[in-house]
């Protein structure tokens, strides 16, 4: 027999739901992220991917909060090789920021750092340099400019010139790592 139920029960259900929902966002973007970190990029892809749906559903289909997910994505398929699946999640985010005046520079920090590696992977040096810069920019105005994001940016940076062999300023980069954080980034 179907159950009659009060507008406070149907009312629980539904946070209860979203509760649920937001839980699963959580944990199927923590896994993708372990294994992007471990190289098991096309393994991540199905977990970015329920992350994405799950945060539709929760979040509505235009929320700055699809932003996360479309930039593990991205990063998946980065390290997948499909750069032009990457290019379209990254350009789906940037639309999203794009719309949304207030979005936080931690945002609009991940975006870049996305494009940047994007372009490094495809090639594209100028491009790579001008989101790499904007990654920085956006990183030490929300973390500070001795924080962890800031540091990955200029070692991203530093990999680009010296990939281009403009030594002296891939030195100068690198110096801009602190010691301990070099170590970490070395492995």
């Amino acid at each position: 027999l179907p159950s009659l139920t009060t507008e406070e029960e149907r009312k629980h259900g539904v946070e209860q739901l979203v509760k649920r929902q937001k839980y699963i966002i959580d944990l199927a973007s923590s896994m993708a992220q372990k294994f992007i970190f471990n190289g098991k990029h096309k393994t991540a892809l199905p977990a970015a991917l329920h992350a994405l749906h799950f945060s539709t559903q929760v979040y509505g289909s235009s929320s700055v909060q699809l932003v996360p997910a479309y930039l593990l994505l991205a990063e998946a398929c980065i390290g997948a090789g499909n750069l032009q699946q990457a290019s379209n999640y990254l350009s789906q985010a940037q639309w999203i920021v794009l719309r949304t005046p207030d979005c936080s520079g931690a945002f609009q920090h991940r975006l870049h750092r996305g494009f940047g590696l994007l372009y490094v992977t495809d090639g594209n040096f100028d491009q790579a340099l001008y989101h790499l810069a904007k990654d920085i920019y956006f990183a030490s105005s929300t973390f500070g400019l001795k924080s962890v994001e800031v540091s990955g940016g200029y070692f991203l940076m530093a990999n680009v010139f010296f990939r281009q062999n403009k030594m002296d300023i891939a030195d100068s980069l690198y110096a801009e790592l602190k010691p301990s954080k070099q170590k970490q980034f070395r492995s």
